[in-house]
Formats: C-alpha cells, structure tokens, sequence
C-alpha cells in the first residue's frame, strides 16, 4: 500500500474496495453531502470534494493555531490556552493524515498504481 492510506479502505483490487474508499470519504465530509448521488455514482469526484473539504479545515486549524493566543489571550486562563493550541495541533495531524489519505486514495481511484521504491 502506498503511504498514507487510510486503514478504513481496502487495498485497490480487492472486493469491494471502492465501497470501502466511498464510505470512509463520506465520512469526511459534512453530513449533506451523502443527500448527493453524483458522489456516489462518481467516487472520484467525492474524493475531489473531500480533499477541498479537509484541505479548508487542515488550513483553519492551522490558522487557528497560529492566531488563538493572541486572539483569545484577554478570555481565557493560561490553561485553556494552552489546551487549545493542543487541541488545534491534534486536529491538524488529524487532517493532514486525512489529506494524505484522499490524496492517494483518489489516485486509486482514477487507476493509479503505486509501485513501490527501492
């Protein structure tokens, strides 16, 4: 498997995996977007639409650390600032490894093969 993939899906090729790759992209994205069925009758446009999604809260969280202690220094405790920006960290890794996870699985899905490096 590449890196990076998502252990929710299963390997390309094997049954079902693009079942598998749907419903965990699904799982990325709000709620509505399952009420669409161009995303589900075209995975990879759902992978399209994932990686925007991920892709805008990777760069709120990001922004989010970088800006809540100065913004929020007069309404909370030092404490909660510093479970913020930790709580911001967490959520970033989250969504980085989600963003690289529809990276390569949306490769798959448009019929990429990933041949592994020596």
């Amino acid at each position: 498997m590449p890196p990076g993939w998502p252990e929710q899906v299963r390997p390309p090729g094997a049954p079902d995996w693009e079942r598998s790759a749907v419903t965990w992209l699904f799982d990325l994205v709000p709620p509505d977007y399952r009420a669409h069925e161009v995303l589900r009758r075209y995975p990879v446009l759902l992978a399209r639409m994932a990686g925007d999604h991920v892709g805008a809260g990777l760069a709120a969280a990001r922004e989010g650390w970088r800006t809540v202690r100065v913004d929020l220094a007069d309404h909370l405790p030092p404490d909660a600032l510093e479970a913020a920006v930790a709580a911001y960290e967490r959520e970033g890794a989250r969504l980085a490894a989600a963003a690289r996870g529809v990276t390569v699985v949306a490769g798959a899905l448009r019929g990429e093969v990933w041949v592994p490096r020596l």
